[in-house]
């Protein structure tokens, strides 16, 4: 998948000499080409960089190669290059010469995913790289995404941003603040699973669906027990038989099943039960065909992706977000250390 993001991967000069940002969207034949769900969009977005530049980061502190370290920075630069201000961030820029798309829906100002992923990329480099990464911009968003009140499965990435900052300089406000956004996402609850908002109905969407993962963690840093008790009755019923299925889903894309890996992960390391580990390498094996389709969804050969499994046929789109996402739930696979090991590419 390395290889992927690299031919994803596109120099962007008006962000700065070394600023990078990844093409959203890949075809069959490799040719980029920009988002449109929402109307014009654009053709690289801070959501795909700021997750890029966690999975580089993560990599390079595995493996000692600098060219992942080189690679993740200039995606940070694209990130912070993007900051609109006040601890906000637009999100796409409409050309390869840098326009932002500053009102778009997907792309406007605001407390919303791509600015608490920015914020959690900047926390996690900050952690991983032992100094701190425009701490002022930082310190900023976590004032805005204080004074909002975002739908839950936004809460959970503003709070694995804060985890990440409270790990690296313990702090008694911020702590206080962890604690209010885990009450908020216990809050938001329906027939016994945590929900992505209050207006979901039925089964939640696996899409960013990690509250579980956040409530574990903070379970423990906190010492609230009764948190860790709420998230594994929730992961047990939100994904344990999704897992079992091999997502057996009409749509099933890659970030769905890195949060199930990802919530499974979490509770593995809290509770030390060999149940939650096994489900998340059960999740993990549908890149590799543990799927309705038979499907190799991660192909290792080509290095490449695909965008998900839509009516049990792999999409022979291979974009950003799926290659990033995986990467994020595969970052302890033996074959892509080893790929990270020998990387040599530096923009």
């Amino acid at each position: 998948m390395l290889r992927q993001l690299a031919a994803l991967t596109r120099p962007l000069p008006a962000a700065g000499p070394r600023a990078l940002a990844l093409a959203v969207y890949s075809g069959a034949t490799g040719e980029h080409f920009e988002a449109r769900e929402s109307g014009v969009e654009g053709v690289a977005c801070v959501d795909d960089a700021a997750r890029a530049s966690t999975l580089l980061y993560r990599l390079w502190a595995a493996t000692g190669n600098d060219a992942l370290k080189h690679w993740a920075e200039g995606l940070l630069e694209f990130v912070l290059w993007m900051h609109a201000g006040d601890g906000r961030w637009h999100n796409f820029i409409l050309d390869w010469d840098g326009a932002r798309n500053i009102d778009g829906p997907t792309s406007a100002a605001g407390v919303n995913f791509w600015q608490a992923r920015a914020i959690f990329a900047l926390a996690e480099a900050s952690l991983l790289l032992h100094q701190d990464c425009a701490p002022g911009i930082l310190t900023q968003a976590l004032e805005m995404a204080e004074s909002a009140a975002p739908p839950s499965d936004v809460r959970a990435i503003h709070a694995l941003g804060l985890m990440a900052v409270v790990n690296r300089a313990p702090d008694p406000r911020l702590t206080t603040l962890l604690v209010a956004w885990c009450e908020e996402l216990a809050a938001c609850q329906r027939d016994g699973m945590l929900m992505n908002s209050p207006d979901e109905r039925g089964r939640p969407h696996l899409w960013g669906h990690v509250q579980e993962g956040v409530l574990a963690d903070a379970a423990l840093l906190l010492d609230r027990p009764d948190l860790l008790t709420l998230a594994a009755s929730s992961a047990e019923a939100v994904f344990a038989d999704l897992i079992e299925s091999g997502f057996d889903l009409p749509h099933v894309h890659s970030y769905d099943v890195q949060s199930a890996a990802f919530v499974m992960d979490r509770l593995a390391a809290v509770t030390g039960q060999t149940r939650y580990a096994q489900m998340a390498q059960a999740a993990r094996n549908w890149f590799d065909g543990r799927n309705p389709g038979g499907a190799a969804i991660y192909d290792r050969a080509a290095g490449r992706v695909a965008d998900g499994l839509d009516d049990r046929r792999v999409s022979d789109r291979s974009g950003a977000e799926a290659n990033v996402t995986a990467g994020l739930a595969l970052e302890a696979d033996v074959r892509l250390l080893g790929e990270a090991r020998g990387w040599m590419q530096v923009w």
